[in-house]
């Protein structure tokens, strides 16, 4: 992946984190107060931006969810997910999900 952001971002770190979410559950409708990158380590995952299609990401896809930008999907399959997600902080910033 070599992704554009659609403005400059001021960075003053990545908080990384792996993520594991349990077999069948749906993430929901959510937003982002920073871009995040994330690949799947395993399992597998239905992740659509809102309007757009959906797509299942398998172990070693990669994907980008943008600052404030609507995820409709990010619905764990049968088998669960378990994936590495990177935030990118401004100082003294920490990452929030939010649900609308």
């Amino acid at each position: 992946m070599d992704q554009k952001l659609p403005e400059p971002l001021t960075t003053q770190r990545v908080e990384i984190r792996r993520i594991t979410i349990a077999p069948g559950y749906a993430g929901g409708l959510h937003t982002h107060n920073g871009p995040v990158f994330g690949s799947i380590e395993t399992g597998s995952v239905v992740y659509q931006i809102e309007g757009e299609t959906e797509t299942v990401l398998k172990p070693g896809d990669v994907f980008y969810e943008p600052e404030g930008v609507r995820i409709a999907r990010f619905d764990a399959q049968e088998e669960g997910v378990t994936f590495l997600g990177y935030f990118l902080l401004a100082d003294g910033v920490n990452p929030e999900l939010v649900f609308p």
